[in-house]
């Protein structure tokens, strides 16, 4: 056999395919203040390998207007990029992708006209995250991107509208902070005539170590071993003060001072042009210096080391640890029920329940996929987080505690759905929340109510077993429950529940009928 012969027993084509379905791709978009990024990588062998990665200068948050709203310039900016993303997603399965925006999406009042028309350009769902689930995922990024070491390590990110200051310990967080100050937005605050003088410099070092004193107390005493920054300003930074002779490997104070005294000669943003520093950040560069310097001064840093993991790192190997039964999320929930004291026995019933009957309902619904079953999941067990607060209107408390918290691992988006989940599962059925969510999520967040609602009402007399021996089907705007023989006779307090649950249901359009 020669060389470019292939013996019949291989498949060239098919062994690919079967590497595709072990190594499945992903992809990750991190929808920034200043850039906009994705990254397409293959998980193998336990790491990540980049496929194709690609970044824009976008500056998102220098079309806020005064009003906070996206300028239809900067939409459009925002929008012709995502453009140039769209073809890097084809061919990837929807859980394989996340995209998120960060600080100027979390600012914008009219965020959500910005994101329906990029869900319509790339076809998958978007979510603008907290600014410290910002930080978590950035962590992620940078711990994965290092040698493992023991003991604390201070994670720096600069971007384009805040700063994310993360302690952790190997890949877990200790403390984590987002603070409202970047380049982009120092720079429309300070430099926003395009004039450089020492004096206004002097001022954005200020106003960033302003920002500091809020949590430099409680890092220096939580403490840290290695100090690290991640992305755009910082890299640039890195390369600068190497390409300038100012520092050998890390960033320094010192490298950094003399760094600083140099921009302040350009007198102009458009003039600014140093070794090392590319042309698109040469405007906001002052400003990120500025934060950097007053980040140094304030922490009493020394040194500082540059790492590649950062937020969109951190994304695709949340993505893998939800793979691998590792999401976060679930810890989250556990946290939350374990802080609030909640009945997690009873929890887990109206969860049972509820999934029972999701899986009789699911495709006539189109509840398939989205992670429609895990939040049905999380809000059931959830349902009675608000008791903690009071017991009258219970469901409203705690579906305030739900949207207002920092929970790890959830989009607000994600956090906005089980706050309505939670509030809508007794009484009145509240159609006006879910008229505030985007379009495509309010008829299956409603089933999915409807379904909670049914399950909480089921197991009303908290049982020790859920109870699961009840059908359900649906037909256009019908839903029958079918009991055992004799089960409603012999359960006569449920047969009235579901007379009045029949009338709250109807507040959602459909009618509940059982026998």
């Amino acid at each position: 056999m020669s060389d470019t012969e292939i013996s019949p027993l291989q498949d060239p084509t098919q062994e690919a395919q079967e590497t595709a379905n072990e190594n499945p791709l992903l992809a990750a978009i991190d929808l920034g203040s200043n850039s906009f990024h994705i990254i397409v990588a293959r998980m193998a062998q336990g790491e990540i390998r980049t496929v194709e990665r690609l970044g824009e200068k976008v500056q998102l948050a220098a079309g806020l207007d005064e009003q906070q709203n996206l300028t239809e310039e900067a939409q459009e900016r925002a929008l012709n990029c995502l453009s140039r993303f769209a073809p890097f997603l084809t061919g990837i399965q929807h859980d394989n992708i996340r995209i998120v925006g960060t600080n100027a999406l979390r600012a914008a009042h009219n965020s959500q006209q910005f994101l329906n028309k990029a869900e319509a350009i790339l076809g998958f769902p978007l979510e603008v995250i907290s600014g410290r689930e910002e930080a978590r995922l950035i962590y992620v990024g940078a711990a994965h991107s290092l040698a493992t070491q023991k003991g604390r390590r201070l994670v720096v990110d600069i971007g384009g509208g805040s700063t994310e200051f993360i302690i952790g310990e190997g890949f877990e967080p200790l403390a984590l902070e987002s603070l409202h100050m970047g380049c982009v937005a120092y720079t429309q605050r300070f430099f926003n005539d395009g004039q450089i003088t020492a004096k206004r410099f002097q001022q954005a070092v200020l106003a960033a170590k302003n920002e500091l004193l809020n949590i430099v107390k409680p890092y220096k005493k939580l403490g840290w071993q290695q100090i690290v920054g991640t992305s755009g300003t910082i890299k640039a930074a890195a390369t600068v003060l190497q390409q300038q002779g100012w520092s050998e490997h890390n960033i320094t104070r010192e490298g950094l001072v003399k760094l600083s005294r140099e921009l302040v000669k350009f007198k102009q943003l458009d003039q600014v042009e140093i070794e090392g520093l590319k042309a698109d950040r040469a405007k906001v560069f002052p400003a990120g210096i500025a934060i950097l310097l007053a980040i140094f001064e304030l922490l009493d840093l020394d040194e500082m080391e540059y790492t590649e993991g950062a937020l969109r790192e951190g994304i695709l190997y949340d993505l893998v640890g939800r793979f691998s039964h590792q999401d976060i999320r679930e810890q989250t929930v556990n946290a939350l029920i374990e802080r609030y004291q909640v009945d997690a026995q009873h929890g887990q019933n109206i969860s049972t329940t509820a999934l029972h009957l999701y899986q009789q309902v699911k495709k006539q619904w189109q509840l398939q996929g989205d992670d429609f079953n895990l939040l049905l999941r999380w809000a059931a067990q959830l349902h009675e987080i608000g008791l903690a607060i009071a017991h009258s209107q219970f469901h409203k408390h705690g579906a305030y505690l739900l949207q207002h918290s920092d929970l790890s691992g959830f989009s607000r988006q994600q956090q906005s759905v089980l706050a309505v989940l939670v509030r809508s599962h007794r009484r009145k059925f509240p159609m006006i929340e879910f008229r505030l969510l985007p379009d495509s999520l309010q008829q299956p967040l409603i089933y999915l109510a409807i379904l909670i609602r049914l399950s909480v009402l089921l197991n009303h007399s908290r049982p020790d077993e859920a109870i699961t021996c009840v059908e359900i089907k649906v037909e256009e705007k019908q839903i029958n429950l079918q009991f055992p023989e004799n089960w409603l006779e012999e359960n006569p307090l449920m047969q009235t529940d579901l007379e009045l649950e029949s009338q709250y249901i109807s507040g959602s359009g459909l009618t509940l009928a059982f026998s």
